[in-house]
């Protein structure tokens, strides 16, 4: 059952091209399901999502301003980028979009749209975030097999590497 979850999640993920994704026509909910919300069961205007190896979703939850990690068979998810709400600094996230694991550096990198920046958001020690990419819009991005970053610009209408 959980891969054919994973297999939804992967079809639906803007971050994968997965050509034996499937579709399942009654899909099951597996985060979220109370409504809107900023409690732990609960989303608000989410957006991206990737799946780790070990079936952890993370989803960018841009009006609660956090990334949310789902753990496989959960009821609740957990905010780790610290929960600071929207803000300037580099501890704050404000509507994040998008996100995609960097397995080799062990950290998240995240469209942080309306701070128009990516930052780098490490899975250990998640404190705060590093800005990689400044002054850009982002709202999507992709990491090729030679660890160049593809972002969407959404405010210059272009895709830059």
């Amino acid at each position: 059952m959980i891969e054919r979850i994973i297999n939804v999640l992967l079809f639906l993920s803007p971050n994968v091209n997965n050509i034996n994704a499937k579709w399942i026509q009654n899909g099951i909910t597996i985060a979220g399901e109370n409504g809107q919300g900023n409690a732990m069961n609960q989303f608000s205007s989410s957006y991206g999502l990737c799946v780790d190896d070990d079936q952890t979703v993370y989803i960018a939850d841009c009006a609660n301003h956090s990334i949310v990690e789902w753990k496989c068979s959960a009821r609740i998810g957990r905010v780790v980028t610290r929960g600071n709400g929207k803000g300037n600094y580099s501890v704050q996230l404000y509507c994040p979009t998008d996100l995609i694991i960097d397995k080799e550096r062990n950290s998240l990198i995240i469209c942080d749209y309306r701070h128009e920046r990516v930052v780098r958001w490490s899975r250990q020690n998640g404190k705060n975030g590093e800005t990689i990419i400044s002054n850009v819009r982002c709202y999507g991005l992709t990491m090729d097999d030679d660890r160049f970053l593809s972002i969407i610009d959404y405010n210059k209408h272009e895709v830059r590497r």
